[in-house]
């Protein structure tokens, strides 16, 4: 663990002490998260003593699955899952690459981030398939854009009363209601107006946080949230850091290699 891990590691610890963060969020989808990142992630994540939960790439993203139980994670989320026949692919698809005894440690999630995923809600939920899930991811940056509006409309009155309508729905279903995109200190409002104790989590890009604790004391979870996002410029650095060296290690052999070969190749009829 090199030194900025080190200090990615101890703010974890201090987000989990005194911010009520429960857990971090790592993406094969949007973000694009290598297994090897992943792999360095898990080690800080285990040691804070928080879980790790991947967003895979797919409904039925089935190689990210593999690695994500390589890798050992708490939760798996499927994005875009806009129909009841995608939800059953999802959820087929978990139980094609986790046995049962891991699943029962687990929890899958669907994310429902456009107008046609909340509009088709009603018909998931009565499929037998999302029995099985521990709950909705509603994710709002998507959500927006799916309806043209802008990223400037996530705490809007418009998505508000989706991010309501669903939460009441999962409240009433015994499921699990998170919220993501766009999180900011100006979210927090928007997350108190939710029914009473209808949103389970919230999550920046990065970090998850326990809402109904966090949101008893707002200073403190304003707080909370500007250091997760000081633990997400870390992450980017030191994920900067590891492949600037595979990169200055590949550069100097390209050098080397030009000027040693480069007019025998040409003599041989070779291009560079």
């Amino acid at each position: 663990m090199n030194n900025l891990e080190k200090k990615m590691l101890e703010t974890l610890k201090d987000l989990k002490a005194n911010h009520h963060v429960i857990g971090i969020k790592a993406e094969f989808e949007a973000e694009g998260t290598r297994l090897e990142e992943a792999l360095r992630l898990k080690e800080v994540v285990t040691l804070a003593g928080l879980d790790l939960i991947i967003k895979v790439g797919g409904c039925e993203a089935i190689k990210d699955m593999f690695d994500a139980r390589v890798i050992g994670v708490k939760g798996i989320v499927g994005p875009m899952i806009e129909t009841p026949y995608a939800m059953t692919k999802y959820v087929k698809a978990t139980h094609f690459v986790f046995p049962q005894e891991e699943r029962e440690q687990m929890e899958f999630f669907i994310n429902v981030e456009t107008k046609t995923g909340a509009d088709n809600l009603d018909e998931m939920m009565a499929r037998p398939e999302f029995n099985e899930l521990a709950g909705v991811v509603l994710g709002r940056v998507d959500m927006t854009g799916s309806m043209g509006l802008t990223r400037e409309d996530i705490n809007s009155d418009t998505i508000f009363q989706i991010a309501d309508t669903i939460s009441r729905k999962m409240q009433k279903a015994g499921k699990k209601m998170v919220i993501g995109g766009g999180v900011s200190a100006h979210s927090l409002p928007f997350f108190k107006n939710l029914p009473a104790g209808s949103l389970t989590k919230y999550e920046t890009r990065k970090i998850i946080f326990d809402a109904q604790a966090a949101l008893t004391d707002i200073p403190n979870a304003e707080k909370g949230i500007l250091k997760a996002v000081g633990f997400e410029l870390m992450w980017l650095k030191n994920k900067r850091d590891f492949y600037g060296m595979i990169f200055k290690e590949d550069e100097q052999r390209l050098i080397m290699l030009e000027a040693r070969y480069k007019k025998l190749i040409e003599q041989a009829g070779g291009e560079l």
